[in-house]
């Protein structure tokens, strides 16, 4: 493994970028790992597919699965569907990807660009978690929330970090609010900036939030590497169930997923 400018590289290699590799346009971000989604089929070789329908700690109710019905790719981008049916005695199914054991991160740029879905119930989320998880366990391996949206509230996201002290509903949190619309309307580009002793958060080109070390109430536990999450959660104790007004399948659509290093630039 290979230890640069604080990210880590592949376990299984550092991936070659093609001519066309899309590179930021600020100077000091520099491309080592990216997904566009132009494929035929989701690569294992940068995505497993987490399965259960256990609540996942969150008292949600679907069932993830591994199915192309829930995660795909289609017309360029991600699709991760979630639907009502029944499925392990769930009444809803989705899906939810992680690049945990295939690539994880130490400080960059990490962005993606999503269309999310809507309606009550929903939970779509854009997200990192430490990959030292198996071993220290939650919080104490520290969370990312890059984008977390509610579908009780379409106009909002939330970017929040959890850790030991402050996990749960004591996330160290803040939220971005669309001035008209839905985010679910439109792709819209997630990112944060993390670097040793702070994380800024983005939605578009606007930073709406920066985390110090001086401000969250415990241990600050973004030192080592993070792998990425994206899943669409159904239900659970935040957002509550869908009700009547909720229109299923729902799809959220991920055009690309991008992580930059910090070249000092």
């Amino acid at each position: 493994m290979t230890l640069r400018l604080g990210w880590i590289a592949l376990v299984f290699g550092v991936s070659c970028f093609s001519a066309g590799t899309p590179e930021s346009s600020v100077p000091r971000w520099h491309l080592v790992w990216h997904d566009e989604f132009d494929g035929t089929a989701l690569d294992a070789g940068k995505w497993v597919r987490e399965t259960g329908g256990d609540g996942w700690g969150n008292g949600e109710l679907e069932f993830y699965t591994d199915r192309t019905d829930n995660a795909r790719i289609e017309g360029g981008s991600l699709i991760i569907e979630a639907r009502r049916e029944t499925f392990s005695n769930r009444d809803y199914t989705s899906a939810r990807l992680k690049t945990q054991g295939l690539g994880a991160w130490r400080y960059g740029r990490i962005e993606a660009r999503i269309q999310l879905p809507r309606g009550q119930g929903l939970w779509p989320a854009f997200w990192m978690l430490g990959d030292n998880c198996g071993t220290v366990g939650w919080p104490g391996c520290g969370e990312i929330d890059i984008m977390e949206n509610i579908g009780k509230e379409p106009r909002r996201v939330h970017g929040t970090v959890h850790g030991p002290g402050y996990s749960g509903a004591q996330g160290v949190t803040s939220t971005y609010e669309l001035g008209a619309g839905a985010f679910a309307d439109s792709f819209h580009l997630y990112a944060i900036e993390w670097e040793a002793d702070k994380i800024g958060w983005y939605v578009d080109d606007t930073l709406y939030k920066t985390t110090t070390t001086r401000d969250v109430p415990g241990q600050w536990v973004f030192d080592h590497p993070f792998y990425i999450i994206l899943n669409v959660a159904v239900g659970g104790y935040w957002p509550g169930a869908p009700d009547s007004t909720t229109v299923f399948p729902q799809t959220m659509q991920v055009d690309y997923v991008r992580v930059y290093e910090n070249t000092g630039g």
